[in-house]
């Protein structure tokens, strides 16, 4: 279990870099709970589509779960849930609901959070560090290769998805995704896994926390 001051760290990776694994190895030396894009999206899509899911979460054998589900749910999702499910598609809706939950789950605390420019959204918060994980272009389209296949154009997928990513920062957020005074630490993933988590712990034992907006 973490004795960091930080209660949450906000994660944004480029794609192919490395950044879902350090993650996820993150949130288990930490002893924290992962909230990656699949459980956003769930979450959402759960909160607005079908609201007899809340009993499912309720019931998740896992507790950080169970208390971020609560708090969505009883905190105002049930006028959410109602919302025409024509609408499930909108991009900026889901960006709403997304935004909303990274927020609950920072209250909840003791998270990593991956993607959804939760950077830009707790960025007031003096209890979340912010981390970018970034490697070099043939590093990442070598592991792209590796996971996609050697028939995937893995230029094409790596140029679009991180230009879909600095995008959305930019529509819902108004900055740049690249921008370091976003971070309190970026780091190169070419170094390997395990140095890359040790020196975020470090950072996470060392850093100051920024001041409450």
């Amino acid at each position: 279990m973490s004795t960091s001051r930080f209660r949450v760290v906000a994660v944004a990776r480029e794609y192919g870099s490395g950044g879902a694994a350090i993650a996820t190895a993150l949130a288990r030396r930490l002893g924290y709970q992962l909230l990656d894009r699949t459980l956003l999206e769930r979450i959402a899509s759960a909160a607005r589509i079908d609201p007899d899911l809340a009993e499912q979460f309720d019931e998740n054998v896992d507790p950080w779960v169970r208390r971020l589900w609560r708090s969505l749910w009883y905190g105002g999702f049930e006028a959410v849930s109602v919302v025409d499910e024509t609408q499930v598609v909108d991009g900026d809706a889901m960006a709403r609901l997304c935004r909303r939950i990274i927020e609950e789950a920072a209250t909840v605390g003791e998270c990593v959070i991956v993607g959804r420019g939760g950077q830009c959204v707790l960025r007031g918060r003096s209890d979340v560090f912010q981390l970018f994980v970034h490697a070099p272009r043939e590093e990442r389209l070598r592991r792209l290769r590796a996971r996609l296949g050697p028939d995937a154009d893995v230029e094409l997928a790596l140029e679009e998805t991180d230009s879909k990513r600095n995008a959305y920062i930019r529509r819902h957020f108004g900055e740049s995704w690249l921008d370091p005074r976003l971070y309190h630490l970026m780091v190169n993933a070419e170094i390997g896994e395990d140095a890359a988590v040790a020196t975020i712990l470090t950072a996470l034992e060392t850093a100051i926390p920024r001041p409450q907006a």
